[in-house]
């Protein structure tokens, strides 16, 4: 992307990283129609350096969220369809044998990425899905004894289905710790799924973003300005310890049987931070702890079976928790 260029903001200054980070949603609108919490969510786990889960059930656009956003970011993007068969090998790469050399050299696997869109990972066994924990909590992938480091910014989002759950591999709670955020994608609205309808049959071809007029309008150097600036954002001791109290909640909830753990705690406080600046403050609010609660500790719990079969949700616990943890003022 030419730096000269309209869209373009330049390098380094975080107001200007904010407001290309905020273009961003209109942007990707021109190819996804009402998805801004999930485009918001994106925006937070890159900030972040985070991972995201997103559960929708099939057609809801996921995919194409994940393209758009790295289409409007100009970063690289590869999608892996996890499949039982699937090997780990076919994610982290592996050593091949080359005959005109007789040395092994090594092939990376699509990980090696900006985005890597991980479609239906609960269909996919333990040792295939276990293969992108060191990807995702150490940036890197090691194959042969020999660590090599993954692209930066890198951004796992895995995609799982709510409904249909035959022939799956449920993510154990140690691997759903390792996302920052559980975002779901809900089915659009009446009118979002007219505007949809409406789209196509104006000619919108969803594999050309480039036709749909999705353009470059932030880069990596804005992304990284912004990390800084998110990194500077003043955190005080009250909203530390209001974190704290609403995690410590959750463990003494009658309706569950794990609560958040502390680096769930540590997520929260990122997540609020990054709302924070980008809502266009240089400090925290308990507001912002409590706008992103829900995506970013919905699944670092696990409800009892006996609240679920009285239909327990997790969304309702921790709804249920901030309303009763006293607010610092």
């Amino acid at each position: 992307m030419d730096p000269t260029t309209d869209n373009a903001a330049p390098t380094g200054d975080p107001a200007a990283a904010r407001a290309a980070l905020e273009a961003l949603r209109a942007e990707i609108a021109k190819a996804v129609v009402g998805q801004d919490p999930a485009v918001t969510g994106l925006v937070v786990a890159l900030l972040c350096r985070g991972h995201v889960l997103l559960e929708g059930v099939p057609g809801v656009a996921k995919t194409l969220l994940i393209r758009s956003l790295a289409a409007a970011l100009e970063l690289d993007t590869k999608r892996v369809q996890f499949t039982p068969d699937l090997m780990p090998s076919d994610v982290t790469g592996s050593l091949v044998y080359d005959a005109r050399t007789a040395e092994f050299s090594f092939q990376p696997g699509p990980v090696f990425t900006n985005l890597l869109l991980a479609d239906e990972i609960n269909r996919t066994p333990p040792k295939t899905q276990s293969s992108l924990l060191e990807a995702m909590e150490e940036r890197q992938v090691t194959v042969d004894g020999t660590p090599r480091a993954l692209p930066d910014p890198f951004l796992v989002a895995a995609t799982q289905n709510p409904v249909e759950y035959e022939g799956t591999y449920p993510l154990p709670e140690a691997q759903l710790d390792r996302f920052l955020l559980k975002l779901t994608i809900p089915l659009p609205s009446r009118q979002d799924e007219i505007d949809v309808l409406t789209r196509h049959a104006k000619g919108f071809d969803p594999r050309d973003l480039r036709a749909a007029g999705v353009r470059p309008v932030a880069t990596a150097a804005d992304l990284e300005a912004a990390r800084r600036a998110v990194a500077a954002t003043t955190v005080s001791p009250e909203i530390t310890a209001y974190v704290v109290d609403i995690c410590r909640a959750t463990r003494e909830s009658p309706s569950l049987t794990l609560g958040v753990s502390p680096r769930g705690a540590t997520a929260l406080l990122a997540t609020a931070r990054a709302w924070a600046w980008l809502t266009g403050r240089d400090y925290v609010i308990p507001d912002d702890v409590k706008a992103l609660a829900l995506p970013t500790l919905r699944h670092r719990i696990q409800l009892r079976p006996e609240a679920e079969m009285e239909g327990v949700t997790a969304d309702s616990v921790i709804t249920a928790v901030l309303s009763h943890v006293p607010v610092p003022r």
